[in-house]
């Protein structure tokens, strides 16, 4: 196990080579607000490849590679993204498919559809008595199409693989739209339609400040992937109170009415990729509030990675405490600002893309505390500032192994692969 010491160490602002071309009109005033947190303990990169024993080593090292291929397999590396997908997803799939077929609900083929790679990132990260995140692998795979069959297989105990086929609505009621979703599961939009409209889904147990350490019933293991969450009265995804191992990947996620994705109170191990944000305004909340410390530092360790910034305005991410935060090969298209790290936190931001954004990344924020940045090889065009750096920021790399692509290809590999339609399943 490498170790990773926190330093507490604030560097004065340095700002790294900057914008070029045209400079676009500032965008929409920066708001303050958000909520998050950061991460514990520090497995290394070696404990996570041996994390998979199976479903998951296969999938959570041929993901990294594979989930760029994936996306490049639109652009001409089809066959890489075939190679690395396989044989990630294969092993995982025949798993599952033997659990559903002794089930019976395997449907048409008495097991689960072949999905292509495995998560990557914090979320294949030891921690908390599990090994890597394997969602619902294992359990029955069952096929939703109505609000009822949905709301019911998210808050059964134990694995599933739930596959939603066409629109659901979910429902307002007395939950502000929010529906829990409890441990190991796997919600899989099938197609390029499947769709939650009108509500959200939280990752987490009910909000309590005197829990400052993770309980044991904290929810844990979960998967969503390939599905539209759009017209959520409140967040569209919220993760919290000491949530771990969860990836987010590959959905379109739109129009919410606060938060489209937000990572907070003590949440951890977590990757959210290949994902396209678009009209809203609150993106990605990491960390809720400067009060948060208690429940947040050493916690929050967030992977970020090929994710579509398209004009969502601010928050992509927010970050307060966390550290390690890993934000690589996104692309941000007409925000008012991407990256801002206060209240210490510390990100790694590389291999991006910014294309007028007002200010790409931030660690002087209002009159928050600041954060710390290290910034490597992003490109910024027609940008109004550069990206403040501090640091030491722990590296990434203590954890996990990846493989970055040129931040000149990024525009190209993420429109190509981000969002809903884009795995094999």
């Amino acid at each position: 196990m490498k170790a990773a010491s926190l330093s507490f160490v604030l560097l004065s602002c340095a700002l790294l080579a900057g914008c070029s071309g045209a400079a676009s009109s500032p965008g929409p005033t920066d708001e303050a607000a958000g909520q998050g947190g950061v991460g514990g303990g520090a497995p290394s990169a070696s404990s996570q490849s041996g994390a998979g024993a199976g479903d998951q080593s296969g999938a959570g090292t041929g993901n990294q590679s594979g989930a760029g291929a994936g996306s490049q397999a639109s652009a001409g590396a089809g066959s890489e993204a075939g190679t690395g997908a396989g044989s990630g997803a294969g092993t995982g799939a025949g798993g599952q498919g033997g659990s559903a077929a002794a089930g019976g609900q395997g449907g048409a083929g008495g097991g689960p559809p072949v999905i292509a790679g495995g998560p990557d990132g914090f979320a294949t990260v030891e921690g908390y008595g599990i090994r890597t995140t394997t969602g619902g692998a294992g359990g029955p795979v069952v096929t939703v199409s109505t609000t009822e069959e949905f709301l019911d297989y998210i808050a059964r105990p134990g694995p599933y693989v739930i596959q939603v086929s066409g629109s659901i609505t979910l429902p307002t009621g007395t939950t502000d739209g929010m529906h829990a979703v409890t441990s190991d599961k796997t919600i899989l939009g099938l197609g390029a339609d499947a769709t939650l409209t009108g509500g959200g889904l939280k990752i987490g147990l009910p909000v309590d400040n005197a829990i400052t350490s993770p309980p044991p019933d904290a929810v844990h293991n979960i998967i969503i992937r390939n599905i539209k969450i759009t017209g959520a009265t409140d967040d569209l995804i919220n993760i919290q109170m000491f949530s771990h191992h969860v990836w987010i990947d590959h959905c379109d996620l739109s129009n919410g009415g606060d938060g489209a994705l937000d990572i907070k109170r003590g949440s951890d191990l977590i990757t959210v990729s290949w994902n396209h944000f678009y009209d809203h305004t609150k993106t990605c909340l990491l960390g809720h509030d400067e009060l948060g410390a208690a429940q947040d530092i050493g916690r929050l360790r967030v992977t970020y990675h090929h994710n579509f910034f398209d004009r969502s305005d601010q928050r992509n991410p927010r970050v307060r405490f966390a550290e390690p935060v890993h934000v690589y090969n996104n692309y941000y298209n007409d925000n008012s600002y991407g990256i801002a790290a206060t209240w210490n936190a510390g990100v790694v931001a590389e291999g991006n893309y910014f294309f007028s954004v007002n200010n790409p990344g931030r660690v002087i924020f209002e009159d928050n505390e600041p954060g710390r940045m290290i910034a490597r090889d992003n490109t910024l065009v027609d940008c109004n500032h550069e990206i403040e750096v501090s640091g030491p920021v722990i590296e990434p790399s203590t954890y996990y192994d990846y493989t970055l692509d040129s931040s000149a290809d990024v525009p190209a590999i993420v429109m190509a692969g981000a969002g809903v339609g884009k795995i094999d399943l």
